[in-house]
């Protein structure tokens, strides 16, 4: 259990890591929830992640396991949700199409087909809004088909992005242009103090 955010506006974020069994092979999954002020009479945003599924898989078990969160509206469900994911993790996903599934599999076919694969390493300064902040990057990667992972070392705060370079550069220009966290009025703002420590073009053998 890692606690991520917490605020009286937003809510809590936390994220939790756990296992279930998929096709006798335990499978380590991420899952990160959001639970608005309102919670539980609203749904709690849910985001799954594991680097031994694709990406497709990872959305077959959100959209199962917000299936069964609607009928638990009103009543406190986190604990309820993760005992199904134990219990059905194996039938809510298609199985594996081969010796290994990975979140890059996909990926690895775009790059393939369309440029080579990069990576970026990116460094932020500061989390202010860091729920809604943390959404707007789950919300950019997932649009561009970016790989990823967002990284709260003590004080410093690390993205690492893995995709085709124009998708790495369109993130940039939406992490630079956006108003996706607040100054120290509480005002909207653009993030101004970011910073690219390292890009570089990845061999097929080094994409996660």
């Amino acid at each position: 259990f890692q606690l991520v955010a917490e605020s009286e506006s937003e809510g809590i974020t936390f994220q939790i890591h756990t296992t279930c069994e998929h096709h006798a092979k335990k499978i380590q999954l991420n899952i990160a929830f959001h639970l608005l002020p309102d919670y539980p009479t609203c749904l709690p945003d849910i985001s799954i992640g594991s680097d031994q599924l694709t990406r497709k898989q990872c959305c077959d078990l959100k959209q199962s396991l917000l299936r069964y969160a609607e009928t638990l509206v009103a009543q406190p469900m986190v604990y309820e949700l993760m005992m199904w994911l134990q219990q059905n993790c194996d039938g809510a996903i298609e199985p594996f199409t081969g010796d290994k599934a990975s979140g890059s599999d996909s990926l690895q076919q775009r790059c393939s087909t369309h440029d080579a694969a990069w990576m970026a390493l990116v460094h932020l300064d500061h989390m202010r809004a860091k729920a809604k902040y943390i959404r707007s990057i789950e919300k950019w990667t997932s649009d561009l088909g970016l790989a990823g992972r967002l990284m709260f070392m003590g004080k410093l705060i690390l993205i690492l992005l893995q995709g085709q370079r124009k998708a790495i550069k369109d993130y940039l220009v939406l992490q630079k242009t956006s108003k996706v966290d607040v100054d120290s009025s509480g005002k909207r703002c653009k993030e101004k103090m970011i910073s690219v420590l390292c890009e570089e073009k990845l061999q097929a053998g080094q994409i996660r």
